[in-house]
This record gives structure tokens, sequence and C-alpha cells, in this order.
């Protein structure tokens, strides 16, 4: 797969190109769908399968909604496309000026000019345009005149769709990771960069890596530990996670905190993938450092033998 940042960079690639376009947020069981269909209807036309996605999402520019969470970074979500044999991934930037462009623009200049679409497969809702007033109908049309197929993707897929991405942020919020995780086909993730912490897990014989998570928009599950694996210099690792306060330890700021087992390497300022794959317990105030203590050794004990079965 070749990702592309920008539809402008997109200038070399002479094939003819199936587009399907969108969020694509957590590239779930109800994408892979479209995803399977798009990219088998490339193998069977010599088409390139190509996603057309943006960055910001459109409702950060338009919206200024800066409370939106997200089910994965743009990272993550390059990672997993390219896992599913797509020809080509274009993220491109969403701006105001972006939005601005009428349907005409979009769909002569975009898709058919710089990106080469012969055919577009795309939901039965699917709007586009300045102020969304273009709608399938209209894509058929332009299609006609511009020689290109347009394959409608029925109403109960996008359902699907939709209603997945709604329960995954529900039940990661909830703590539910095994519906989450269900709907997604893959465990959950968080990447991030190991940062210097307050040192007090190693002082109760469990240290922790400090995960600092760049990005603002990604959806972090509800407070609380979980059984969690990584691949850490090349070989995997399980462990055990926090997310919260620290009550315990009269922690201000919200953390997210790693406990390998059986790893003793140094991971200050890594980037590194923790997956996310059973939930253990809520966080809780213990009434003394040695009751915490005792509780992680059960937590470890719980996750070992999750681990082992």
């Amino acid at each position: 797969m070749e990702t592309i940042q920008d539809i402008s960079l997109f200038k070399h690639v002479t094939n003819q190109t199936v587009i399907t376009i969108g969020t694509f947020d957590g590239v779930h069981l109800g994408h892979r769908k479209i995803l399977e269909r798009l990219i088998n209807n490339a193998k069977n036309t010599g088409l390139k399968s190509t996603v057309l996605t943006f960055f910001p999402h459109p409702r950060m520019v338009l919206q200024k909604d800066t409370d939106i969470k997200l089910l994965n970074t743009i990272e993550e979500k390059t990672q997993i496309m390219e896992s599913l044999g797509l020809d080509y991934f274009i993220i491109h930037p969403f701006t105001k000026a972006f939005s601005r462009l009428s349907a005409t623009e979009f769909v002569r200049d975009i898709l058919v000019n710089s990106l080469k679409a012969k055919k577009i497969i795309i939901g039965y809702d699917h709007r586009f345009g300045r102020n969304r007033n273009a709608n399938i109908q209209d894509l058929i049309a332009f299609g006609n005149t511009l020689d290109f197929e347009v394959e409608e993707i029925p109403a109960q897929e996008i359902d699907d769709v939709s209603v997945s991405s709604t329960k995954i942020r529900n039940a990661l919020l909830e703590g539910d990771v095994a519906t989450a995780n269900n709907y997604l086909s893959y465990a959950y993730m968080l990447t991030g960069t190991v940062k210097k912490g307050r040192g007090l897990g190693r002082e109760f014989g469990f240290p922790t890596a400090n995960l600092h998570i760049a990005e603002s928009y990604k959806l972090i599950p509800k407070n609380g530990s979980y059984v969690v694996k990584s691949k850490l210099l090349g070989k995997e690792y399980f462990g055990m996670m926090n997310i919260g306060f620290n009550p315990t330890v009269s922690g201000t700021e919200k953390s997210i905190e790693v406990n390998f087992f059986e790893f003793d390497g140094d991971l200050y300022d890594q980037k590194i993938q923790v997956e996310i794959l059973h939930r253990i317990r809520d966080e809780h105030k213990f009434n003394s450092v040695e009751e915490l203590r005792e509780q992680l050794k059960k937590d470890k004990n719980f996750s070992l033998d999750l681990i082992s079965k």
C-alpha cells in the first residue's frame, strides 16, 4: 500500500482507480465489508483500490469540535489499512477552503482528474460539495457525463457501520473492552511515547512505563486496570495497565501506566503501541500503599491466569 498525504501528490499514478470515501474511524467490521468490496472490485476490474479520507476530521475544522474523540490516530488507521491490502490510502488535509469546493469541482477536479476514478463505491446517504448539497443521484449523473460508474452501498450496510462505531465508543467509555474488540475485530490500541513519571511503581515493586499520547482526539477507555500486550524491542510482552489518577498516592493528573511482565529494559522516549485485551477492575482509592501493593499482586495473578488460558 502506498500512503499519500495530499491529493496533489497523486500525480505520479497513471492507473485508473476504484475509490471509496470516508473517515473509516476504527476500521471496524462494518468498514471492512465496504473495503473488501472495494479491494475485490479492483482485482476483478484491473483498477487500483483507493481510499480517500481526510484529516483533521471535518468536524474539527467546520464546527471547531475539540471534544471529538476518535478510535484511531491517523497513524493507527494507516497501519490497519495497510494490513488489508489496499493499493492507495490518501489522507488529504481538510480545510475550510477545501470544504467550499462545489460538487462539480470536487467530482471533476478531485475524483476524476486528480484521482483517476473509473468507479466510486459509496453509501446511499453520501453527501458532498459545498454545504454538502449534492447526493448520490447527483454523483450518478456526474458519472454519466464524466465516464465513471457509481456503486451504491445499501442502507443496511451503512447503518451497520454507524451502529458499530457508536457501540464501540460507548463500550470503551464503559470499560467494556470485550464488546469493543468484538466489533473492531482486533484489540483496541493506544499508541504513545514513554515519558518519565513519578517513579512510584518501581518503589511498589511494579515499575511502569508512563504512556503519553500526543493526540488529544484519541479516545481513552474508562479509568481502571486492564490486561495488555505490546511488542517491545521486537519481542511480545504482556502486562497490566492502569488508566486514571492514582488516588491512593494523591495523584492529580490522569495517567496511563503499564507494568510489563518479564521486561526490564529502558523504554524512555520510545514510541510503543499497547493492545488492550481485558478489563480487570475499576480504579480504587486504597487505605494504604500496602493495600494497593497487595491488590497489584492480585491483578498480576489474574492477568497471568487469563494470559495462560
